[in-house]
C-alpha cells in the first residue's frame, strides 16, 4: 500500500468581506480536493499543540507523525539538516533571512522573493567579510539562508520577520544573553549589502532590495526517530524549502531537491509530481509540500493566494491522484495544510485545519464536498500527529 501526504502550506484563512464572508479555501476552484473529501473523510485537526508557536516547523513535524512537544529544538537546526549541513553538539544554527527594511520598518521578510541566484553572491560576500572560524554563512533557497555558529548564543528570544511586517525593527530585535553579538552581525550586513551589485540591479528594476540579514529560529541540532523504525516505511520528501526536507532527512527519508522548485507560485509543479511518482516506484511513502499559499498569505495577496491554492489542486493533487488510480494498487492519500496564514493577519495562526483521507482505488468520483476551515461544524477531531500516526499505522492491518 502506498501512502501519500500532500500539503498546501498555509492554505487556511479567515472569512473575508471581499469574498462575501468566505475564506480563500471556500471560494477556490479545487475540484480534486473536494472529490477526494467526498470519496473519503475530512476532519479538522489541531496541527499545533497547545502552548507551541504556530510555525511551519512545528506543524509539519505533526503532519509527518511526530509529536513536536517531544522532539522540537528550533527551526534552524532542522533547516540545516535539510541543507545537508552537519552540526556538532556545540553548534547553534540560526535562520538567516535576507529582508527589506524601509524607514526602519520591516517591509518584506523575503526581499521581494529574491531568487537563489541573486542571493548566493550576497551570502558569499557575508561569509567572506563576517564569517570566521566557528561562524559560517550558508546559502539556502531564495531568501532563506543559515548561519552555523560554534558555541553560539542560544538562550535568546528571536522573532520571525514574517510575523512583524510593517512594524519597527527596534521593537523586535533579539533579546537575551549575548544579543549584542547578533546585533553586530545584523548591523554589519546593512553596510555590506547597501551597494551590492545585486541590489543595484534590483533597484534599477524597481524591485525590493535585500537591505540586511535577520537572524532567528536558533537551536541546537535536532534528532528524530527513524521513519522505518517507527512505521515500517521507506520513502521521500519533496519540497522547495530546507525545513521540510530537513524533517525528512532527520527521519531517514530521501529528501528530493527538484530543479526549479522555488517555494513560490512559479515553482516546478510538474517536477514535483515526477519526483513523487519516482519515489513511489521504489518506496511506500511520499510527503509533498507546496509553499506558495503560505507566501501569499504573508504578503497579504488574497487573489494570489486563491490562485496558489487552485494551482496546488490542479498541478499537484490532480496528477498525483490520477497516477495512484491508474496504478490500480491500494493507496491512502491525505490532503492537508499545516496551519492557517490569513491574508488579513499576514502571519501564522494556531486554529485547527482541514485534513482529508482517501483509501483507494475508488474509480470515478463526481460528487464534491467541503474542504475548509468549518468542516464538522468547526469541531476539532484530534491532533494532527495522532491522526497521521493512526493513518500510517493502520496500513499494517490492511
Amino acid at each position: 500500500m502506498k501512502i501519500v501526504i500532500l500539503v498546501g502550506d498555509g492554505m487556511g484563512d479567515y472569512p473575508l468581506k471581499e469574498l462575501r464572508d468566505k475564506t480563500p479555501l471556500q471560494v477556490a476552484a479545487i475540484p480534486n480536493i473536494r472529490r477526494i473529501s467526498a470519496a473519503g473523510t475530512v476532519h479538522l485537526v489541531q496541527s499545533v499543540p497547545d502552548g507551541m508557536f504556530p510555525g511551519s516547523d512545528v506543524a509539519n513535524l505533526s503532519l509527518m507523525g511526530f509529536d513536536p512537544r517531544l522532539c522540537y529544538t528550533g527551526r534552524a537546526p532542522i533547516e540545516a539538516a535539510g541543507a545537508g549541513i552537519p552540526m556538532t553538539a556545540a553548534d547553534v544554527a540560526f535562520r538567516c533571512n535576507l529582508i527589506t527594511v524601509q524607514n526602519e520598518l520591516i517591509a518584506d521578510h523575503s526581499a521581494g522573493h529574491i531568487s537563489t541566484e541573486e542571493a548566493r553572491p550576497m551570502i558569499e560576500e557575508l561569509e567572506r567579510k563576517l564569517g570566521r572560524d566557528g561562524l559560517h554563512f550558508f546559502t539556502g533557497t531564495g531568501y532563506r539562508h543559515l548561519v552555523i555558529w560554534a558555541n553560539g548564543p542560544c538562550a535568546l528570544t528571536t522573532t520571525p520577520p514574517h510575523d512583524v511586517l510593517d512594524q519597527p525593527v527596534s521593537r523586535h530585535l533579539p533579546q537575551g544573553e549575548r544579543r549584542e553579538e547578533l546585533l553586530r552581525l545584523m548591523d554589519a550586513s546593512r553596510s555590506l549589502l547597501a551597494d551590492h551589485p545585486v541590489n543595484r540591479r534590483r533597484r534599477q528594476a524597481g524591485k525590493s532590495e535585500a537591505t540586511q540579514i535577520w537572524l532567528w529560529g536558533q537551536g541546537r541540532r535536532t534528532a528524530l526517530a527513524g521513519f522505518r523504525e517507527l512505521y515500517g516505511l521507506s520513502g521521500g520528501v519533496i519540497s522547495a524549502v530546507d525545513l521540510v526536507r530537513g524533517i525528512g532527512r532527520l527521519a531517514g527519508l530521501e529528501a528530493v531537491l527538484v530543479p526549479g522548485a522555488t517555494g513560490f507560485v512559479d515553482t516546478n509543479y510538474a517536477g514535483k509530481v515526477e519526483a513523487t511518482l519516482k519515489i513511489l516506484q521504489q518506496h511506500d511513502f511520499a510527503f509533498v509540500h507546496v509553499e506558495a499559499p503560505d507566501e501569499c498569505g504573508h504578503s497579504g495577496q488574497r487573489d494570489m493566494k486563491i490562485k496558489a491554492i487552485e494551482a496546488f489542486d490542479r498541478e499537484i493533487v490532480g496528477p498525483v491522484w490520477r497516477a495512484l488510480e491508474t496504478a490500480g494498487r491500494p493507496y491512502r492519500l491525505l490532503i492537508c495544510t499545516d496551519h492557517r496564514t490569513p491574508v488579513a493577519v499576514r502571519n501564522h495562526t494556531a486554529e485547527a485545519v482541514p485534513l482529508a483521507v482517501l483509501n483507494g482505488p475508488v474509480g470515478a468520483v463526481t460528487r464534491e464536498t467541503a474542504f475548509d476551515e468549518f468542516v464538522d461544524g468547526g469541531r476539532v477531531f484530534k491532533t494532527a500527529f495522532e491522526w497521521i500516526q493512526e493513518c500510517i499505522q493502520r496500513r499494517r492491518n490492511l
